[in-house]
């Protein structure tokens, strides 16, 4: 059974395509470096929904060293072109504190990205580290959330609090703090509602939500993480504009990534909205979502090296697959 990268790999095929196949394409295409080859270039990388302002950066930082290096042949500046690549997205360990002090964690994106499944996946990694995680199932408004992640909740071997449909999500919140508090929980996951239609009110019940979060959890990490659908491209970088409206995001969750053409855009959010993703989805496994690695995506995108050995995790060796379609 192939591990997380050969996964990441295979899922990447179409983006690899897209984006790898045309690199190569200019960089067989030239003999020489000049300014029609970084056009084609810049065509490529923007056509591969890597954005404007990441492929300016890499343009940017391959002309310094080209010039630098004193290069001239196409084929001598291809690994700066990937360096550059990989520099965009580049994620700091700090990023990753919450995973490893008390924190309230809350989950943020519209209907339809993979959200409620994230918060499972994201429930599994916690447990599997011998954290004791708690559930927030605070999205009352669409039909069957709760149900959902009671099921992944049940599925991952974690508490959660709920209520019916129609409840008040800060409700909701005010009982699981309450019960991360008293039990002593080491993280409390926080899903809410995916709307975005009415920013006001949105923008109301989070801030009710903190205030809760604030007041009964003082010393908890915050942490806002936004989930992002990998196929829909630069809607997705949209999306994530448009929440950072209602709430300061911390970090992104990129979900679907195996199969999508559209995988430059995991390039471009980072760079355009200098929010860190960290986490990638590839699949409906629990073991499908991965702390996002700069290296490994750039390795498995290009198809450079060989695949890392990887220990199979407890969800591999069960076949664990369990998805809910969000």
């Amino acid at each position: 059974m192939a591990g997380f990268f050969g996964r990441l790999k295979e899922g990447l095929t179409k983006t690899r395509d897209n984006i790898v196949g045309g690199i190569e394409s200019v960089f067989s295409g030239h003999d020489k470096i000049d300014d029609e080859f970084y056009e084609e270039l810049e065509e490529i990388l923007i056509m591969g929904d890597v954005g404007v302002h990441a492929t300016e950066e890499i343009l940017d930082k391959l002309k310094e060293d080209v010039r630098a290096n004193h290069i001239r042949v196409p084929a001598e500046c291809r690994q700066f072109l990937i360096d550059g690549i990989k520099e965009q997205m580049k994620v700091s360990r700090e990023d990753y504190d919450f995973l490893s002090q008390p924190s309230v964690v809350m989950v943020i994106g519209v209907n339809g990205v993979g959200k409620t499944t994230t918060i499972g996946k994201l429930a599994a990694i916690y447990r599997k580290r011998g954290k004791k995680v708690l559930i927030a199932a605070a999205d009352t408004f669409r039909a069957a959330a709760t149900e959902q992640l009671e099921e992944w909740a049940k599925r991952a071997e974690v508490d959660i609090i709920s209520a019916g449909e129609g409840a008040d999500p800060s409700s909701v919140l005010f009982d699981a703090t309450n019960a991360a508090k008293s039990r002593g929980a080491d993280v409390l996951l926080c899903d809410t509602a995916g709307r975005l239609h009415n920013k006001k009110n949105l923008m109301n019940e989070l801030e009710k939500m903190n205030r809760i979060i604030d007041r009964n959890l003082p010393d908890y990490k915050r942490e806002n993480l936004i989930v992002l659908d990998g196929t829909t491209g630069q809607n997705a970088l949209i999306q994530a504009k448009e929440f950072s409206e209602v709430a300061p995001l911390s970090g992104i969750v990129i979900t679907k990534m195996d199969g999508t053409a559209k995988g430059g855009i995991a390039i471009a959010i980072q760079s355009e909205l200098n929010i860190p993703v960290k986490f990638i989805g590839v699949g409906e496994r629990i073991s499908d979502l991965q702390e996002f690695d700069a290296d490994t995506f750039v390795k498995a995108l290009f198809d450079t090296g060989e695949e890392p050995e990887e220990e199979p995790t407890e969800a591999e060796d069960k076949d664990d697959y369990f998805h809910w379609p969000d």
